[in-house]
């Protein structure tokens, strides 16, 4: 079993004067998205126990992760992990100045357990790479590597709680509660001598 990514020449543009710089970047190829039928046949065939108790079962749980969750516990997902609820909010120096429009928004936060850790560590990942005109150039294969966790990110990047306070007078800061940061996006930087990043997926 093996993850597999695409490394593709891309042009990236470091600011809106430049001519931009060619650079290989990496990104997983997606899969098909699994129904939930599929995975109740797929687990009822596993467990041995008919499609129909293994949906009731299915649907129960989740009944009861949802309900837990939002009463603030960490749920556990059976050879998963945990499931909880964080948020992210602006911090203010006033007490009188704390209400729920500081809230910008909720978040589900999703914490492996060791096993699926170590599984996705030891899972090999087969990069092919593919030059500016789609033709193939070179693969590499990675036997493991090191996993993120969500509860011990950087300060100040994806995951763990960032904070900065306001400045005089009053000002604000941020606070995000918990987790990663899932979802795309793209970090521009870069100077001559380096490239930027594009982090997707």
């Amino acid at each position: 079993m093996a993850l597999k990514v695409k490394a593709v020449e891309r042009l990236l543009k470091f600011d809106k004067e430049s001519a931009g710089k060619y650079r290989y970047v990496m990104k997983p190829e997606m899969y098909s998205s699994l129904s939930q039928a599929k995975v109740i046949k797929e687990a009822a065939l596993r467990s041995g126990v008919s499609q129909g108790v293994m949906k009731a079962c299915w649907d129960a749980a989740g009944e009861v992760i949802k309900a837990w969750a939002t009463e603030g516990h960490s749920v556990a997902l059976p050879g998963l992990g945990s499931m909880r609820f964080g948020l992210r909010s602006k911090a203010v120096e006033n007490v009188n100045d704390v209400k729920t429009s500081l809230i910008s928004s909720r978040r589900i936060i999703f914490t492996p357990s060791v096993d699926l850790k170590d599984e996705l560590q030891n899972t090999t990942i087969q990069i092919t790479c593919y030059d500016r005109n789609g033709e193939e150039v070179k693969r590499v294969t990675s036997t493991s590597g090191e996993v993120e966790d969500p509860e011990n990110g950087e300060e100040n990047q994806n995951g763990g709680q960032n904070q900065n306070q306001g400045g005089n007078g009053g000002g604000t800061g941020t606070i995000n509660q918990g987790g990663e940061n899932g979802g795309s996006g793209d970090n521009g930087g870069g100077d001559d001598n380096g490239g930027g990043t594009l982090n997707e997926g």
